[in-house]
């Protein structure tokens, strides 16, 4: 059976015994668990109590394995990195040695340096990075551009999942959706959204970190615009930053702040009342790879208007379940969303293909997505093991992936 590794940065913090991490990846690797015998996570620790977003792990074969988080954007942080460097090594290198399998979860500074080390590693054998950032930016940290450049030319010596595909995509480097909703998810998502009318009130909603990246001010201008030409207009915020007070303080001097509601981070199941009575969801970023948040937002019915990065433009266009739009045109965000309101079958049509769409984005169809990878790059087949939490539990048979050594190498060479 298969020791799995997992390299991130995700945000884990340590309450009365229990290690809490951030909700959507801990759903996934839970998720991702099922496939292993076992799974230890190599994740960043914080001082301080969890936050609601957070959640504990619910696979019991799942380890973490904390290390001191490091980086951030002074210079003086990133300087932190250097200082955390040796301990990143020891710890990234006394894992592999007993590890079959290595995920690396990028971009980060932690698995900047697990790709470099792969290159120089023999084992473990099998290694496979997801890149969860846009992968064809026009513009980013030397950092970031250093990871994607090293995975598209396959340093690391495996397989790569990115969002989106693009003209050029090596054969090592596959289109993925980004998992965000269990099958009992969808169906109370999908049972809410079938009943579901564009009507007044209209409820908007944003879901994310408060940041002028995710475009919380563009935000809040959006949201003054369709104000002033429909008073029963009502946004719902979920979501927190230091900055919360400052995006607060924007509303009341907007004159908008009645017609707004800060609900600071939102556990899953409280964020899914909210989705039930959203029509449209604005998500005006400039920096992501595919927002798990608009895939949610899809499953409820609710027609997401997303600025145009990435492979949001893509996954749209070929769901036909929203609209890609600049991040920084306020005016078409509000006249895109006037039209929604004002032409109720617009907006139904692509509530409908939202709906329609949004198993794509199960854990369920994700766990056969990697399957079909491991199968693909390394001629691996899953066999079932036994029933747990998704249903099936896949488990890599030692004897199956001692078999197929000579295979992987000649697709690593």
């Amino acid at each position: 059976m298969a020791n799995l590794l997992i390299i991130s940065h995700t945000e884990h913090y340590y309450s009365d015994g229990v290690y809490y991490g951030w909700g959507p990846t801990v759903q996934e690797i839970d998720y991702l668990a099922t496939l292993f015998s076992r799974v230890r996570h190599v994740a960043w620790l914080y001082d301080g109590a969890p936050q609601n977003s957070s959640l504990p792990y619910s696979a019991d074969n799942v380890t973490l394995v904390p290390v001191s988080a490091s980086g951030g954007n002074t210079f003086t942080s990133k300087l932190g990195i250097l200082s955390a460097l040796p301990l990143y090594v020891r710890t990234l290198l006394r894992e592999m040695r007993s590890a079959d399998v290595v995920h690396v979860r990028c971009p980060a500074s932690i698995s900047l340096i697990a790709i470099v080390l792969l290159t120089f590693l023999r084992k473990p054998s099998y290694r496979w990075a997801k890149y969860a950032g846009n992968w064809r930016p026009t513009r980013s940290s030397l950092s970031y551009a250093l990871q994607r450049w090293w995975l598209n030319r396959n340093l690391h010596r495996g397989a790569v999942t990115i969002n989106g595909r693009w003209e050029g995509q090596p054969g090592h480097v596959f289109s993925f959706l980004n998992p965000c909703l269990s099958k009992e998810e969808l169906a109370t998502a999908r049972s809410s959204a079938q009943v579901k009318r564009i009507s007044k009130p209209v409820r908007l909603v944003f879901v994310g970190y408060l940041g002028e990246s995710k475009g919380v001010s563009r935000l809040l201008h959006i949201t003054q615009r369709l104000v002033r030409e429909l008073p029963e207009v009502h946004l719902d915020v979920v979501g927190d930053s230091p900055a919360r007070a400052e995006y607060e303080a924007l509303a009341r001097s907007l004159g908008i702040a009645g017609h707004i509601t800060f609900h600071g981070w939102k556990p899953r199941t409280e964020l899914g009342e909210i989705y039930q009575k959203a029509h449209i969801m604005i998500f005006p970023t400039d920096s992501e790879g595919w927002p798990k948040v608009v895939s949610e937002a899809m499953a409820y019915g609710i027609v997401p208007l997303v600025g145009s990065v990435s492979s949001i433009p893509q996954i749209l266009e070929e769901t036909k379940a929203g609209i890609a739009i600049d991040p920084y045109d306020t005016n078409t965000f509000a006249e895109a969303a006037l039209r929604c309101i004002r032409e109720p079958e617009v907006w139904t049509r692509m509530s409908i293909a939202g709906i329609e769409s949004a198993w794509k984005f199960t854990y369920e169809t994700y766990l056969m997505n990697v399957s079909n990878v491991f199968q693909k790059v390394w001629g691996i087949t899953l066999a079932s093991n036994s029933t747990n939490k998704s249903g099936v539990t896949h488990i890599l048979d030692d004897h199956t992936m001692r078999s197929t050594n000579v295979e992987i190498d000649q697709v690593q060479t």
